[in-house]
């Protein structure tokens, strides 16, 4: 798989990465097994950017992570993230991001993940009660100390990035992008452009609708988030499926998948997109989408049949949209 550039600091990675949270949380039941041989696979295909989180799975995906890679660590190009903060219930308890929070998760990261630095190391959300410049401050203090190589954020806003940026680079912003998200084209995208920082796109599959297989509740597990989420929804849901069909049929044209189609649609934006799966048969489709060619003329109806706010809904209940864009 073809290895680039992610930002302008030298941090070279494949061109799609695994999100590796589905593994332990949120998306129903998980097998350790399968997750380790998903994992492994990707490695062998050349996708080692693998992303993770203290707080998926209350840190067992970082442990799951770290077994999966510690015959295979030079393989693997290893991204997690701080600042959510939950309680041992599972329970949100907010966002954090002093100081000394953050030495004392990149510590716990390290130990869970059984390695000596990490590679891409994310705040996870901004914390509206902690200046950037501290956060970031201390970010840099742990690469400085060998602990950390690159510096990364998720979902912050323009004016939050560039601030950060005149502390210490950053290495790459993640934030949702897919064909139902669009809204990082209007400001997000274009100031990491003009800034050299690479764009790392988390729910590329529209939290999974692209893969063609969801057609009403009842094919979400029990316990699936999706459950509750704002655009599985109701007449949410009804619309938005009818915006499957729309790349369902373009798919059928082009003589792929949807989720390879949509997928595709991301890597022509040269961006870095990181589709989450706990299945081999699922990574190896994924994959598949760096054999898609789009013409001008494909661009041009998928932009049609998905302009920024075709989907119905928003992304996340309102409390968790209030840490967004901030």
């Amino acid at each position: 798989m073809e290895q680039r550039p992610l930002g302008s600091g030298g941090l070279t990675v494949s061109r799609m990465g695994l999100g590796c949270m589905g593994m332990s949380e949120f998306y129903g039941p998980g097998d350790e097994k399968e997750s380790i041989r998903t994992i492994h696979r990707a490695l062998d295909l050349g996708m080692n950017f693998l992303d993770t989180a203290d707080i998926y799975g209350l840190g067992r995906n970082e442990e799951l992570v770290g077994k999966a890679i510690r015959d295979r660590r030079n393989k693997a190009g290893l991204a997690t993230k701080f600042g959510n903060v939950r309680g041992a219930d599972g329970s949100w308890l907010g966002v954090n991001g002093k100081p000394e929070y953050v030495r004392s998760c990149c510590e716990a990261s390290l130990r869970r993940l059984g390695v000596d630095v990490i590679d891409l190391y994310y705040q996870h959300r901004v914390d509206p009660d902690t200046p950037i410049e501290e956060t970031v401050g201390a970010m840099a203090d742990l690469v400085r100390q060998g602990k950390v190589r690159y510096l990364g954020l998720s979902e912050a806003a323009p004016a939050t990035i560039r601030r950060a940026c005149a502390v210490y680079p950053i290495e790459a912003l993640q934030t949702e992008y897919s064909l139902w998200t669009r809204d990082p084209e209007k400001e997000v995208l274009p100031t990491c452009r003009e800034l050299g920082v690479g764009f790392v796109a988390y729910s590329p599959l529209g939290r999974g609708i692209f893969g063609g297989r969801i057609k009403n509740l009842d094919d979400l597990a029990e316990g699936d988030y999706r459950r509750s989420s704002p655009r599985f929804a109701g007449e949410n849901l009804a619309h938005n499926l009818s915006l499957v069909k729309r790349l369902e049929e373009i798919a059928a044209g082009k003589k792929c998948r949807p989720s390879q189609l949509a997928l595709a649609w991301l890597l022509a934006r040269d961006v870095f997109p990181i589709p989450g799966t706990k299945r081999v048969e699922r990574l190896e489709e994924n994959a598949g989408a760096l054999d898609v060619v789009l013409t001008s003329d494909d661009l041009a109806r998928l932009d049609a049949a998905f302009p920024p706010g075709a989907a119905k809904g928003t992304r996340y209940h309102e409390q968790a949209m209030k840490a967004l864009n901030r």
